[in-house]
């Protein structure tokens, strides 16, 4: 069964992780997407390793296990840039294709004749998705933008890790690159969106997604909070500011996350512990009470949960309805009876790594599941493929390309 976005070709000149991650979106959801990379180097992140993936033999490859997490599905075509014919070729590429996704600095890609301004008037069907750190305005946009420096700057740290005063206290950055991610999520929604309205108005459009304002979308009733107090949210680490119970409690051997979204929940967790003293107890009463009174509960619940051990608690409260959860390490998520169940862990078969373990898109469709066949390519895998069957070039033509080194 074909894909939603089977027949849509993506030309994905970006690198690293914000526009491959929207690349390989896309390319789970049945495009054909090719991989612009340089010759000889190929995608930065390619050399982002220790750890790399191994061959068939456990020996390790030249691509890293950060390349492969955000090019599956991919088609490699390795073409240089910076001559002449090099661009000429992505021009004639970007004529054959619906969407055209890159990360280049601004303005940095109207040197080689490849900004929107240009293409659009060979391919006025085009959807153009520029990802930067800043965006294509505003006084910021020449300025490079990395994920650990936006995840700053956009606020994530200072509403992530302990309180200064706390044991370990201070801004954290979160355990993945967190604005790069959120930044190629919303791009695919974009992209997504814009081909919608080209069906209906039969022209394309210049997309300017930035991580700096994914990163601040991203924090959603943080923002909302700050508007409505007018005080900047604190770092309150694994606690929520609008909701108590909602927080990991220490067992007698180990960790349990209690998730009371609301008053019920409360009152159905305080009935199975034993505790429904504390549903009654004017100061818990509300949630409102309990965020105001968060300290004292903590304390109490606290006592409270060292009397059992985790999995206990975890059959206790399922059983109740309440919403729970250990705190699992990665090997442990991929041990989950869920996580089993619902194919979370895949494997595509990869020319030199044989099996090779990915995770599957979240995206389930009903009408078109999605199919994941494709590896993420080797550097230039399929470049002679592409200029031949899609471009129509001879093969003496391909190595005259190869020869000068613009492929």
């Amino acid at each position: 069964m074909a894909g939603p976005l089977t027949g849509v070709r993506v030309l994905d000149l970006s690198r690293v992780l914000a526009g491959p991650w929207a690349g390989q979106n896309l390319a789970d959801l049945g495009a054909e997407v090719i991989k612009i990379e340089r010759p000889g180097v190929g995608d930065d992140s390619r050399a982002f390793g220790p750890p790399w993936v191994k061959d068939a033999q456990g020996r390790d490859t030249k691509d890293s296990a950060y390349f492969t997490s955000a090019n599956r599905g991919k088609k490699s075509l390795t073409v240089n840039l910076s001559q002449p014919d090099g661009q000429a070729l992505v021009r004639q590429l970007a004529a054959k294709s619906d969407v055209l996704l890159e990360n280049y600095k601004f303005g940095d890609l109207a040197r080689y004749g490849l900004d929107y301004a240009t293409l659009s008037k060979i391919n006025p069907r085009l959807v153009y998705c520029s990802v930067t750190g800043f965006g294509q305005t505003g006084p910021f946009k020449e300025r490079p933008g990395y994920d650990f420096m936006i995840q700053g700057m956009g606020g994530m740290m200072s509403v992530t890790g302990e309180p200064d005063d706390a044991p370990g206290g201070g801004p954290q950055r979160a355990g993945v690159p967190i604005a790069d991610i959120i930044t190629g999520m919303y791009a695919s929604i974009a992209i997504c969106a814009a081909l919608a309205h080209r069906a209906q108005s039969g022209i394309g459009q210049h997309l300017d997604l930035a991580l700096l304002d994914s990163q601040i979308a991203l924090l959603a009733y943080q923002n909302t909070n700050f508007f409505a107090t007018g005080k900047p949210p604190a770092r309150i680490g694994n606690l929520h500011p609008n909701i108590v119970p909602y927080q990991p409690f220490r067992a007698s051997d180990g960790d349990v996350i209690l998730a009371c979204g609301n008053d019920n929940l409360y009152r159905k967790f305080c009935t199975a512990a034993g505790c429904a003293e504390l549903a009654s107890d004017a100061r818990f009463a509300s949630n409102g009470k309990r965020v105001e009174n968060r300290v004292e509960l903590t304390r109490l619940l606290g006592e409270i949960f060292r009397r059992r051990t985790k999995k206990e608690w975890v059959a206790l409260l399922d059983a109740a309805g309440v919403p729970n959860g250990p705190i699992n390490d990665i090997a442990q998520v991929f041990a989950e009876p869920q996580v089993k169940a619902r194919g979370v862990q895949i494997e595509v078969d990869h020319p030199v790594a044989g099996k090779l373990p990915m995770v599957a898109s979240p995206m389930r469709f009903s009408a078109t599941p999605l199919e994941h066949k494709t590896p993420p390519p080797l550097l230039g895998e399929h470049t002679e493929d592409i200029l031949r069957d899609l471009l129509g070039k001879s093969a003496a033509e391909i190595a005259r390309l190869r020869a000068g080194g613009v492929i």
